[in-house]
């Protein structure tokens, strides 16, 4: 689990393609020196496995066909930067919102507007996770715990404080550029609760589970 505060911005060094899926080469940060095989780091906003890490300066993860096609890895070259974050450890501060590294969909940016040294950036609002975006929910952009600003029919605006400006991706993106969605998971557990009900599904469960314990 990810709490979605980036720990560091990371330079792919290499994408090597495969006949399915692909192997991504980033550079280590000095922070993530404790980082070993088979941990989870989300990498901008996807969570992957480090399969390689014997060469301390940088981090290799397989990346899936489902991924590529899921998210915006897909497009990554050499020299591109991606937002790192290392799992959540079972004492650590929980200071973003649950992030699971589970990339819904994506959204491009549709306008980047300053206030100050503040900014909002909105963005295209997709039928396929509309539903679960409320206005001041939490959602997580290319691995970015944000709070939506304000919501419309067919938008989504976030505002951005100017440490996350300069310390993730987001800074550096400009209109038309595709980010990595995550919706709160939370939402997803009640609409999946709710229609459960409605289907009787739940009296199913229990019946189930009264059958796994030998009960009547």
């Amino acid at each position: 689990m990810f709490t979605g505060l980036v720990e560091a911005v990371g330079r792919v060094v290499a994408v090597e393609t495969r006949q399915a899926g692909s192997v991504l080469s980033v550079e280590r940060p000095p922070l993530f020196a404790d980082v070993r095989e088979a941990d989870s780091i989300a990498v901008s906003g996807v969570c992957l496995t480090v399969v390689a890490s014997a060469d301390r300066g940088r981090l290799e993860f397989d990346v899936s066909p489902e991924t590529l096609q899921r998210s915006t890895l897909g497009s990554l070259r050499a020299g591109a930067r991606v937002n790192l974050e290392r799992a959540m450890a079972a004492d650590g501060r929980f200071g973003g919102h649950i992030v699971a590294g589970h990339v819904d969909a994506t959204a491009r940016i549709e306008g980047i507007r300053r206030d100050g040294d503040f900014w909002t950036y909105s963005f295209g609002l997709d039928d396929s996770f509309s539903r679960y975006v409320v206005e001041k929910g939490s959602i997580a952009l290319d691995g970015i715990s944000l709070t939506v600003a304000a919501l419309g029919e067919r938008s989504f605006a976030v505002a951005v404080i100017p440490w996350t400006a300069d310390r993730t991706t987001l800074g550096a993106r400009r209109s038309g550029d595709p980010v990595n969605v995550e919706v709160d998971i939370l939402g997803k557990y009640v609409e999946r609760l709710l229609l459960a009900d409605r289907s009787g599904a739940r009296g199913d469960r229990d019946a189930r589970l009264r059958g796994l314990l030998g009960g009547s």
